[in-house]
């Protein structure tokens, strides 16, 4: 599952604000937090110690959970992350965008906790323009498939898109994208001349342009 832990760091704690022990410790230890689907979180504490909680029933795999039936600092951080939105709540998970690295959220059974993901701002549509990482060269969108490039086949040279050999050293099981040389213009549903070759990439090997 390729999801994403908050940073481990300490939180701020409020000055003016009187906190109990734990609910002081939650925010000032350096803990991460990451959620694994159906409102299970695992949470790494400042000593190095991974923990399960599960936030919807209110446990923690923790000795202070476990032997005082507290709500411990682990439980109190995970439901602080989560209103700070550094953490996704229950049915959400955390992934990192493939080209920009920035964390976001997607619903757990979405195709994105598989493989690479996109934000909003990297996701290609029909019509946008996109830089082949292979090339430098600069190309617009006219689909995105949901097949796979492994099962995408290349009838010219009778290889897959994945097996083709400029595209070896990218994921074979990521979705492929037609493109084409912008010597023409492309309505942005996609549609666009008969006389004009679209080229098949796996997504991953193509960069939305600025």
């Amino acid at each position: 599952m390729n999801t994403t832990a908050s940073p481990k760091t300490p939180l701020p704690v409020p000055s003016r604000e009187h906190l109990d022990g734990r609910s002081r410790r939650a925010r000032s230890e350096a803990m991460s937090v990451r959620s694994l689907g159906r409102g299970l979180y695992e949470v790494e504490s400042a000593s190095d110690h991974t923990y399960l909680v599960d936030l919807e029933s209110g446990r923690c795999t923790c000795p202070d959970h476990i032997f005082r039936e507290a709500r411990c600092k682990h439980i109190r951080r995970v439901a602080i992350e989560i209103t700070d939105g550094r953490t996704p709540p229950p049915g959400e998970l955390a992934v990192e965008c493939h080209d920009c690295g920035k964390m976001f959220f997607v619903p757990e059974d979405d195709d994105a906790v598989h493989g690479p993901a996109y934000c909003s701002r990297h996701t290609v549509w029909p019509g946008d323009t996109v830089v082949d990482r292979e090339t430098g060269d600069r190309l617009t969108v006219v689909d995105v498939s949901d097949l796979r490039a492994d099962a995408v086949e290349i009838g010219a040279v009778d290889t897959s898109v994945a097996e083709y050999a400029t595209n070896e050293r990218y994921e074979p099981d990521v979705p492929v994208v037609g493109a084409i040389y912008p010597h023409a213009t492309v309505a942005t549903n996609g549609v666009i001349p008969d006389s004009l070759k679209v080229y098949v990439f796996p997504r991953t090997r193509l960069e939305k342009a600025d």
